[in-house]
């Protein structure tokens, strides 16, 4: 899976402004730590204000924030 879709055809990620990043599927993710996880759907949200407690996938914590909620987690909080 790693580095090449199936049918040949580049992934598309769609980046939306407040949200996550959207990812069509299936995916192989590399954390930081070195770490893999995957995902065999057709498309996943990629958690980018590091909120989620599914990170690296989005469960909309982002919406707390965007409502005036506290600001990004750091890792380890």
């Amino acid at each position: 899976m790693p580095n090449s879709p199936s049918d040949g055809a580049p992934r598309r990620v769609t980046v939306r402004r407040r949200g996550p990043l959207l990812v069509e599927g299936p995916v192989e993710i590399e954390l930081e730590d070195g770490t893999t996880v995957s995902s065999d759907r057709f498309r996943v949200a990629l958690c980018t204000c590091r909120r989620s407690r599914r990170f690296p996938w989005c469960d909309t914590s982002h919406r707390a924030r965007a409502e005036g909620g506290p600001g990004p987690r750091e890792p380890g909080d």
